[in-house]
């Protein structure tokens, strides 16, 4: 019986904690951690190699399948007088924050996952890509966004054009201002969540905390649209909101918005949460 007691007594002490947690945590080395030198605004190797032109790609048809599905999905929601027979709102959210979620996984091996062009300059910003593959990958972008709106049109044209086409639109009884701060704010949470989440050294610090990239930030889309969808439709995502666009043939303000909360996050994440600008060189 002693024996036995000997044996919880070492158990429960052979195994400490290795890994300090919480503030802790930051007082370490973060594991030899070393920041990464800036990209270069332009890179001319990359124009030479097939891992350029594949990331291209990828973002490609990432977009064309997330304009695809989620247009679909607004469109059902249009079609039906009452909402009790649709997946309303919430299906909606759910539809954007799970492509999002499923698609960034499937991708982020390859191109990072962006399907966004205000992640992507958000990312330029903080001189996480060139200027080269940042521009590379908006084109290729909105290229899908619009691809992936246009087969939906031709699969149903007059249900697309009865029902709005996913295109975004300030609700009534909201202004322009009012949409405008809607998509600045919702871009600011989904790039600040992507920035959290593909941290380096955040995840060099808290490698006993497991992080799939890909969750959290499909999270943040599905709430940002649980919130701003009653506003403006929900754009934050200029691609999305200029295919549904040029399809149905209607106006877009929906680039100005994210691109300014794509900006800030970048911004709030170098200087304040990393700090980059204030480390002794």
């Amino acid at each position: 019986m002693e024996g036995k007691e000997e044996d919880v007594r070492l158990g429960a002490n052979r195994y400490r904690e290795r890994q300090p947690i919480g503030t802790a945590a930051q007082s370490q080395d973060t594991k030899d951690y070393q920041e990464p030198p800036p990209a270069p605004i332009f890179e001319p190797g990359e124009l030479s190699s097939w891992s350029f032109y594949r990331a291209g790609i990828a973002e490609f048809v990432a977009t064309f399948l997330f304009l695809y599905i989620t247009v679909l999905t607004v469109m059902g929601v249009a079609k039906s007088p009452t909402k009790c027979s649709t997946v309303g709102i919430q299906g909606i959210a759910w539809a954007f924050g799970g492509m999002i979620f499923a698609l960034v996984y499937c991708t982020a091996g390859i191109s990072g996952g962006h399907i966004n062009p205000a992640v992507t300059f958000g990312l330029l910003l903080a001189r996480k890509l060139s200027l080269t593959r940042a521009v590379f990958y908006m084109i290729m972008q909105c290229l899908g966004a619009i691809c992936g709106a246009a087969v939906v049109k031709g699969f149903q044209e007059n249900q697309y054009e009865r029902l709005g086409g996913g295109a975004n639109t300030i609700s009534h009884g909201y202004t322009k201002g009012d949409g405008l701060g809607a998509e600045i704010v919702g871009t600011f949470v989904l790039v600040y969540t992507v920035f959290s989440a593909t941290d380096a050294k955040r995840n060099a610090r808290d490698s006993h905390v497991p992080i799939l990239a890909p969750l959290p930030i499909g999270f943040a889309v599905f709430l940002v649209h649980l919130a701003t969808i009653p506003i403006t439709g929900t754009g934050i995502n200029p691609a999305r909101s200029l295919g549904a666009a040029l399809i149905y043939n209607k106006d877009w303000i929906f680039w100005v918005g994210p691109f300014i909360g794509a900006a800030l996050a970048a911004l709030y994440h170098q200087i304040v949460i990393r700090a980059i600008p204030f480390k002794s060189k």
